[in-house]
């Protein structure tokens, strides 16, 4: 079986060779970009399983080429941010990338992070089972589950993977209280540290394309002290 190939773009080189060490180590081919300045084409031509991607780069930045390559690329783009930068921008779902990792990298944190993007793209690529149901309908809500397309009110809705994702899984917990610890482990699939705000982040920006009132939102309702709870169309 082929190796699983990773882009790592990373300019700090001490970092990039203790990262490819690391993941080759683990059996993957890692290949190294060390500038932002040719990284949309080497992406393209090369046609890695996953990117690394690092926010802060010489010439082209990481989120210039996460909006370059995401319309031609469908794989998972991971970046890479230190630890004070604006992570609600590095999550980037607006630009298209699916997770981040804050610097300094912790080596199993990031193969945990890269082993379930893999896993969430794996899924994605299976073929639709014969008979099985291809759309699901929630009130004002149509979920296409084979071109994972959405549309509320008849309006396609444009969703990143990550939302796309999250969107499902509240859909399938409608009616039941969800925390935050339990929603950043079952969708992200590693334990939550108390501090990320990710999963805020990603519920704001779903509200927002659904359309939601902040103050009477219609689908998405917080629930003080307790976490989420996506509503049952009456």
């Amino acid at each position: 079986m082929a190796e699983t190939r990773i882009m790592l773009v990373e300019d700090n080189m001490k970092l990039a060779g203790l990262v490819r060490e690391y993941l080759e180590n683990k059996d993957f081919e890692v290949i190294h970009q060390p500038t932002g300045d040719g990284a949309v084409d080497r992406i393209l031509a090369e046609k890695p399983d996953l990117i690394i991607l690092d926010l802060m780069l010489p010439g082209m930045d990481g989120k210039s080429i996460c909006r370059a390559v995401r319309p031609f690329f469908s794989g998972p783009i991971l970046m890479l941010t230190a630890l004070g930068e604006e992570v609600d921008e590095v999550v980037g779902l607006e630009l298209g990338a699916d997770d981040y990792v804050v610097k300094p990298v912790r080596p199993r944190v990031l193969l945990a992070r890269i082993q379930t993007l893999l896993r969430r793209t794996a899924t994605m690529a299976q073929p639709a089972q014969k008979g099985e149901n291809e759309s699901i309908v929630f009130g004002a809500l149509n979920i296409h589950s084979v071109n994972r397309e959405v549309r509320v009110d008849g309006v396609l809705l444009d969703l990143s993977t990550a939302e796309y994702d999250l969107l499902l899984y509240l859909v399938n917990h409608a009616g039941h209280v969800l925390s935050r610890s339990r929603i950043y482990e079952d969708v992200r699939g590693i334990e939550w540290d108390g501090m990320d705000r990710s999963i805020d982040q990603r519920i704001t920006r779903l509200r927002r394309k659904l359309g939601d009132d902040a103050s009477e939102p219609r689908w998405i309702k917080s629930v003080r002290g307790e976490g989420y709870l996506m509503a049952v169309p009456s």
